[in-house]
C-alpha cells in the first residue's frame, strides 16, 4: 500500500510560463486532455490554473483570451506538499482547504501533482470517486 505522495502523484506534469496567454493554455489543456496546468517562472512553481479558473476568471469576465495574462487566471496562493508527505496528511490538507489538487514540490521545483482522485484510487478504490477517477476521461 502506498505510504507517501510520491507513490501516487502524477509526474507527467504540464507546465506553462507565466508569460503564456490564456488561449494558449486552454489549447494545451484541450490537446493534452487535462484540466490543470502548473504555472512556472524559470522552473519554479508560481501557480496553478484549471479549466474552471479560465472560465470563471476570464471567459465570464469577457477578457481577450489571446491577451489575458496567465497570472490573472491562476491561483498563486498555493498549498503544496513534498514527495515524502504521508498520504494521510495530504488528504487532511486537501480536506481542510477544500482542495482538489496539491502540487508536489522539491525545493520550489514542481515534481508532481496529487489529486483527490489519486487518493481515492489508492485508499478507497470501490468508492464512487475511486471508480470514476480510475476511468479514462470521456470527451
Amino acid at each position: 500500500m502506498a505510504q507517501t505522495v510520491s507513490d501516487v502523484m502524477t509526474t507527467n506534469l504540464v507546465t506553462c510560463p507565466t508569460t503564456a496567454s490564456i488561449a494558449d493554455v486552454a489549447r494545451l489543456m484541450r490537446d493534452r486532455d487535462i484540466g490543470d496546468v502548473l504555472v512556472t517562472d524559470h522552473g519554479e512553481l508560481r501557480g496553478i490554473v484549471t479549466d474552471r479558473d479560465i472560465v470563471v476568471r476570464c471567459v465570464a469576465s469577457g477578457d481577450d483570451l489571446s491577451r489575458a495574462s496567465l497570472m490573472s487566471a491562476c491561483t498563486n496562493d498555493l498549498t503544496t506538499v513534498t514527495p515524502d508527505t504521508p498520504i494521510d496528511r495530504a488528504a487532511q490538507i486537501m480536506g481542510e482547504g477544500a482542495l482538489r489538487r496539491l502540487p508536489v514540490v522539491d525545493d520550489g521545483i514542481p515534481v508532481g501533482i496529487v489529486s483527490i482522485g489519486d487518493l481515492a484510487i489508492e485508499r478507497d478504490p470501490n468508492s464512487a470517486l475511486g471508480q470514476i477517477s480510475a476511468q479514462r476521461p470521456n470527451n
